[in-house]
């Protein structure tokens, strides 16, 4: 440090006088630049210009859940008009088929996101769904339905990591949190949406295809409404495009607070960079603490039980009496409202803390199911321990477990590798996210459900103090700041 202090005085020595003037007047204009930059942003940008984005962007995340939920209701009337009715086999590969596109979409999102762009990115997604669904609309037999719906997988394996790149690049510091919260409400509201356009499948013959013909309108929505919206900036100042990257800026956030901005993101990256990241580098050196970090916290989040909680909870709500389109609609109204809650606090009580309190939430929940599941329970008291503690993990979970993580990671990742990581973490949540939905029944029925929820109290206790030693808060912070404090200098 004291040798380049010393070349640059020797330098300054060197200068003839006349430059001498020159170069106070430059160091003069910077620092006035720098403070009048800083003085800007004391004031936070305005919600409006950014909003319109994010919008856009979260319609990937509504096409996601919908698909996810889509085939739940009318799966009997599809498997009788396509001849596999009563093969549990080929039920569970309609399923299956759509999460195993969406761990190969995942795996190359990165890729996609760091070549194409992210707004590129967002087309590439829309399309295999608009194909996926076109063709599961119209086919004749089991294969078209899954070749259908491994298409669609893709696409949803692709929008996920990209929403949340994307939400955290064009976003505010000041809004990041609530921005990102969108992705989960989006959500809930693409299952809903789902389960309710699902609705008259028992009265009209056929009408699952309409359920598919559906999603492609969004899709194509996505994709059209993509060429308007902003790229990110950060993208473009990796790829070397300063002037462009200052323009978006303007759009996202307003000409005041250009200068800042780019002063922000000139901190860490470098526009002429390297664009290939190596997954070694992931996965050791500098990068491997973040990387680390967001890989457990989805792996701690599937593993918590929430997939096989929604699996299961049908027979739980029918033990209760209650019908499946009411307990879908409760399930649905717990998701959402959590959803929403984690929204206005997430700007406000920060990431961490909702984790915190999430996790903790959830691991009272599963001891309400472990208690339904005594045998000195009685009966009416362990169906209302079920229900009440089924609807408690689902509220609890869309407090912090479900949407934190997706929003937390994009903003710990280094800008160089974000897209990477992202694909890397949500592959680890795909993968989990398979076999907890392929394993639960079987262990259910080998350990019983005191044991089982037993094991899913104590992931989430382990997640409670895996956040509290490793999870910084992001609340407010500009992703240069926060890159600052977790990567370890070169």
């Amino acid at each position: 440090m004291w040798g380049r202090h010393r070349e640059a005085f020797s330098m300054y020595k060197r200068m003839p006088s006349r430059d001498h003037s020159t170069l106070v007047d430059d160091v003069e204009e910077n620092s006035a630049l720098l403070q009048n930059s800083m003085d800007v942003e004391t004031t936070n940008p305005s919600w409006l210009l950014s909003f319109p984005h994010v919008v856009v962007a979260t319609i990937s995340s509504l096409l996601f859940g919908y698909h996810l939920g889509v085939v739940n209701e009318p799966l009997e009337s599809i498997s009788m008009d396509l001849g596999f009715r009563g093969n549990t086999l080929a039920e569970g590969l309609v399923v299956s088929t759509c999460l195993g596109g969406a761990f190969i979409g995942s795996l190359f999102s990165g890729w996609i996101a760091d070549s194409a762009g992210r707004r590129r990115a967002f087309q590439l997604c829309a399309l295999p769904m608009i194909i996926g669904a076109a063709t599961s609309a119209t086919t004749r037999t089991l294969a078209g339905l899954l070749i259908g719906r491994f298409l669609v997988g893709t696409g949803m394996g692709i929008g996920p990591p990209v929403a949340s790149l994307y939400l955290a690049e064009v976003s505010p510091a000041s809004l990041r949190g609530t921005y990102g919260s969108f992705i989960q409400i989006a959500t809930c509201l693409g299952l809903m949406g789902a389960l309710f356009i699902g609705i008259p499948f028992r009265e009209i013959a056929g009408w699952w295809r309409i359920c598919f013909w559906v999603s492609t309108v969004p899709a194509g929505i996505l994709a059209f409404a993509m060429i308007f919206c902003a790229e990110s900036p950060h993208w473009l100042y990796k790829k070397g495009r300063s002037a462009e990257a200052e323009a978006e800026f303007e759009r996202l956030l307003g000409g005041s607070h250009v200068k800042y901005a780019m002063l922000e993101l000139s901190k860490l990256d470098r526009g002429d960079e390297a664009d290939t990241v190596k997954l070694s580098e992931l996965l050791r050196g500098r990068h491997f603490r973040v990387v680390y970090i967001g890989s457990t916290l989805f792996a701690l989040q599937q593993l918590s039980g929430i997939n096989a909680v929604f699996y299961f909870s049908s027979s739980v709500f029918e033990s209760a009496r209650v019908p499946s389109d009411v307990a879908n609609a409760l399930i649905g109204v717990a998701n959402l409202t959590g959803s929403i809650v984690a929204m206005l606090l997430m700007d406000k009580l920060g990431r961490k803390l909702l984790l915190l309190w999430s996790f903790f939430g959830m691991t009272m929940s599963m001891v309400l199911q472990v208690a339904a599941a005594n045998s000195y329970v009685s009966g009416s008291g362990s169906l209302y321990l079920s229900v009440g503690g089924m609807l408690m993990f689902v509220l609890t979970f869309a407090l912090g477990a479900g949407p934190v993580p997706g929003l937390l990671l994009p903003e710990i990742f280094p800008n160089r590798i974000r897209a990477k990581a992202m694909a890397f973490c949500m592959s680890v949540h795909w993968v989990i996210n398979f076999f907890v939905g392929l394993l639960f029944l079987r262990l259910l029925e080998q350990l019983g459900p005191q044991l089982l929820y037993s094991i899913f109290a104590s992931v989430c206790m382990m997640a409670v103090i895996f956040v509290k030693k490793n999870v910084m808060e992001t609340k407010g912070k500009s992703l240069q700041e926060i890159e600052i404090a977790l990567l370890p200098p070169e």
